[in-house]
């Protein structure tokens, strides 16, 4: 087995993983979400770059924090990190 083929997740882990920081942190599901990180991630990857999607999901986190840290806050941050992302023309 592969070093990646042995760190890949399945659904059913990345559900076990997100309830371990969910309980560790003190955070419910929805300052959490899973799906909303994971397209925020695959559209950063895509329009930008792939290791820029981990650090804008973590950026994504820092303002949501700042803002409130409530639902809307999440999906606000998320939002906009996704509009900067699709419209990113770098300049070379």
């Amino acid at each position: 087995m592969s070093e990646s083929s042995s760190r890949s997740l399945p659904p059913e882990a990345l559900d076990e993983w997100a309830a371990a920081l969910r309980e560790r942190f003190g955070l419910d599901a929805e300052q959490l979400p899973i799906a909303l990180i994971l397209d925020l991630a695959g559209d950063v990857a895509r329009s930008v770059a792939r290791p820029a999607a981990p650090f804008s999901a973590f950026a994504a986190g820092l303002v949501a924090g700042r803002a409130g840290a409530t639902p809307d806050d999440i999906a606000a941050a998320v939002a906009s990190v996704t509009e900067l992302a699709a419209g990113w023309a770098p300049e070379h």
